[in-house]
């Protein structure tokens, strides 16, 4: 009897061993499970680079208070943000996937994750799928217009990265995304068209083709080797700053119209000189001979000029 006793104790005794060996290893698992998600998030918000979404952000946001003339109804307002965030997620996914391939071949570019294989495409292909959803969810529960122009939208999201294959035009192609940003937040507030949109997005398309056109300097000899069509690989570097210059010049005279035909004051008048500055900063910055400065150049100087507008924008409606 004592012994039998004795066996039952151990077993009672090893049952207990494996019950917490057992929840050990789930809070292990979950823990391991945890450090991945959150890796994988980790990877994707350098992927895709989200705190870039401040370049256009501010300026939709201005379009969207020029809109109202005013502070906007907060429901369209932040459901036109949740569509610009959307819309620039699935871009940016759509166009690491796409140019997955060709930045394996690049030296400036090898290492970002997707050609470097540590991260794999299914999770930035459900970005993308799940962007795209709510951007056609935001814009359904906007207006008609807005909802009516989605398809537009999709398609542009996902054919600009394509366009570098073709022709060295791809650089406005990107402008042309981007100017959807403040066209789209007009629309989303208004439900309708206004000349002053389309001045506003045209100098964001011209504004945003001119730095590309500066960036893709740092490939230039790659993209002639390759056949990728930019300005600086088709024609020299020397001919793509004159063009990019050009750019942001049509891009100011756009900004000047759109102020003019909003009845900009001095705070509006104030904001277009400062951005003025900033675009010529660009240059005297960047150059075929100089391009140390082209992060700068593309997170500082571009995120100041969308802070500008913003807040010349702001000055003029609300002081």
């Amino acid at each position: 009897m004592g012994s039998l006793r004795t066996s039952s104790a151990f077993g009672g005794l090893w049952k207990i061993v494996k019950e917490i060996t057992k929840c050990g290893e789930e809070r292990e698992s979950r823990r391991a499970d945890s450090i991945r998600m959150k890796n994988t998030f980790d990877k994707l918000w350098e992927l895709l680079r989200l705190e870039q979404t401040l370049f256009a952000l501010p300026i939709a946001i201005s379009a969207s208070l020029w809109a109202a003339l005013g502070l906007p109804p907060l429901k369209a307002m932040l459901l036109m943000i949740v569509a610009m965030v959307a819309a620039r997620t699935a871009g940016m996914s759509a166009n690491r996937l796409i140019d997955a391939r060709i930045d394996s071949k690049n030296p400036r570019t090898a290492e970002r994750l997707l050609p470097s294989g540590r991260i794999q495409p299914a999770p930035v292909l459900l970005v993308l799928m799940v962007s795209l959803a709510l951007l056609a969810w935001s814009a359904w529960s906007l207006n008609p217009l807005c909802f009516k122009l989605c398809p537009l939208a999709f398609l542009l999201l996902l054919s600009y990265s394509y366009l570098k294959r073709f022709t060295w035009a791809c650089h406005f192609g990107l402008g042309a995304v981007q100017a959807c940003g403040p066209l789209g937040a007009w629309f989303a507030i208004t439900g309708s068209f206004d000349w002053a949109a389309l001045w506003l997005a045209l100098g964001v398309a011209f504004w945003m083709a001119g730095f590309d056109i500066l960036y893709a300097l740092a490939d230039e000899e790659f993209d002639r080797e390759h056949g990728i069509y930019s300005v600086p690989g088709c024609f020299g570097a020397e001919t793509a700053c004159r063009v990019s210059k050009l750019c942001h010049l049509v891009c100011f005279l756009f900004w000047c119209l759109f102020s003019y035909t909003v009845g900009g004051g001095p705070f509006l008048g104030a904001g277009m000189g400062a951005v003025g500055s900033m675009l010529v900063w660009e240059h005297v910055l960047v150059g075929p001979q100089r391009l140390g400065q082209l992060p700068l150049a593309f997170f500082k100087v571009n995120s100041f000029i969308s802070v500008i507008i913003l807040g010349a924008t702001v000055g003029e409606i609300f002081l």
